[in-house]
């Protein structure tokens, strides 16, 4: 069975407060008691942060004053990309190669694409070609004539068709699905590239390759743009000074672990779930095709995975991750993501195969109650924890980041009150809520970037920077000085450099 997005993962309900015990999932505030709320405020803020829905612009010569200046809609789905790889369950093709008789039913979690590899040519050879070496790939797809190599992903004959990929819920969306494509597409680059330098160059020397130019974007380019370069350079000091890691170390503050690194359920249940904050409600996948709809009934106008997708639905990257030198406005333009917070768009309040597991069809009402079973903290006790100043109650509201959800004189309603809601969210608020509110107390005006605040940007760059330094096989741990290929640009390499790369 397809598992619709936000579903709870395997092994995710075995993580006990106890400081003793480590696994795959573990708590980062294992001392914070857990916050209490009745399913009905719950149900009562989730049907809050849903927005009303939409109607399509019938142009795009306007600026939407819901987007965030500073994220492309890209870093959206790359964010979701992450998530998968670092939430894979099956066995690890990494830890296959290196220990042969250590298979077991959950792993480290790590930077590896195993959402990519599987379980690596030996024990999934139908991913990969005869040479066992290059990935098969999906049929050309059309409508990016920057890249007529575009391709979608190899499928099977049912109905609908599925894909045959490593993590099946990298076919969850239509972008999600064609980043998979890209990136298996780069893995191929990479074995031209080095076959040509070292004609015996063996498989796992190119896996290394390819998921260290990954991590190099993760860090250098993703976590900037969600957290800020200041939270990176605050974590890992030596990118500032120019010494070594080795003498100018690493600064984790709440991110520890004893033996193996783990996923903090604070993380995610709430924290990681920022990112269903940026979703639009409508994209453009080229400059040829109309807008179609995140989620819809109609499958012809809905960006919906799990199934064969028309030939002429390329993704022309260009519009998701800024090359430099786009217009503002237009059909060209680049889509940004929506910002940071308090608000979903419409379609993330009425997903309707969530039903069929859950019952429950708003993401929003799914978070925040899976945020209650969890037991999670409220934002307010983390942040005390965490030495940050703790948002008033007169500060957190429910709503967008734009004049007319900010501004009380705008001759709009206006953004609602946290505790008018509920007298339950007095001086505690949901996890998951906090630091979406967190981030919108940046804005200023409708133009305002908006990145994650002191709270959630710190836990999201603690947990990744420690999943690295954890791995023995990441770059930052086995050669910390380790830079991109020249081919791909070297220590200026970013995910746009990648997806351009896979053109030529």
């Amino acid at each position: 069975m397809k598992r619709p997005h936000g579903s709870p993962l395997r092994g995710l309900d075995q993580n006990p407060s106890s400081p003793a015990f480590e696994g795959v999932f573990g708590r980062m505030f294992r001392t914070l008691l857990p916050a209490h709320f009745s399913n009905q405020a719950l149900s009562d803020l989730a049907k809050a942060m849903i927005a009303a829905k939409e109607e399509q612009p019938a142009s795009e010569d306007d600026i939407d004053d819901e987007e965030n200046p500073g994220i492309d809609a890209g870093y959206t789905y790359f964010g979701q990309f992450v998530d998968h790889d670092l939430t894979f369950d099956p066995s690890s093709s990494l830890q296959k190669q290196n220990d042969p008789n250590g298979l077991i039913d959950y792993r480290t979690p790590r930077f590896d694409l195993d959402n990519l590899y599987g379980r690596g040519p030996d024990d999934q050879p139908y991913l990969y070609e005869n040479d066992g070496m290059h990935f098969i790939l999906g049929p050309l797809l059309e409508g990016n004539p920057k890249d007529p190599g575009a391709r979608g992903l190899v499928r099977n004959n049912s109905d609908p068709k599925r894909a045959i990929i490593g993590d099946p819920r990298n076919d969850e969306n239509v972008i999600v699905s064609q980043l998979q494509a890209s990136m298996l597409r780069f893995h191929n680059k990479v074995v031209d590239i080095l076959r040509e330098k070292h004609p015996n160059v063996r498989f796992q020397k190119i896996q290394q390759a390819v998921r260290w130019h990954y991590q190099w974007v993760v860090l250098h380019d993703f976590l900037p743009v969600i957290v800020g370069q200041d939270m990176v350079n605050s974590i890992l000091p030596h990118l500032v000074s120019g010494k070594s890691i080795r003498e100018d170390k690493p600064k984790l503050k709440f991110y520890s672990f004893k033996k193996e690194p783990f996923i903090p359920v604070e993380f995610s249940v709430a924290v990681y779930r920022f990112g269903h904050s940026m979703v639009r409600p409508i994209y453009r996948l080229n400059v040829g095709l109309d807008r179609k709809t995140i989620f819809a009934a109609d499958g012809n106008e809905s960006l919906n995975g799990f199934r064969e997708f028309p030939q002429g639905w390329a993704i022309d990257w260009d519009l998701f991750f800024n090359p430099g030198g786009a217009p503002l406005t237009g059909k060209t333009r680049i889509q940004k993501a929506y910002k940071i917070d308090t608000s979903l768009v419409n379609p993330l309040g009425d997903l309707v195969i969530a039903k069929e597991l859950t019952g429950i069809t708003s993401l929003a009402e799914r978070n925040l109650r899976r945020g209650k079973e969890f037991n999670l903290p409220s934002g307010q006790s983390v942040a005390r924890y965490m030495g940050v100043a703790v948002i008033g109650d007169q500060d957190l509201t429910v709503g967008k980041a734009n004049k007319d959800g900010m501004t009380p004189d705008s001759g709009q309603k206006g953004n609602i009150p946290l505790t008018s809601i509920s007298a339950e969210f007095a001086g505690n608020a949901p996890l998951w809520y906090y630091i979406l509110a967190e981030a919108q107390q940046e804005f200023k005006a409708n133009d305002t970037p908006i990145k994650l605040g002191e709270v959630g940007g710190r836990i999201v760059a603690e947990v990744f920077i420690g999943l690295m330094l954890g791995d023995p096989h990441s770059f930052l741990s086995q050669e910390p000085d380790w830079e991109p290929f020249g081919e791909f640009g070297g220590p200026n390499f970013k995910i746009k450099d990648l997806l351009a790369s896979i053109k030529s």
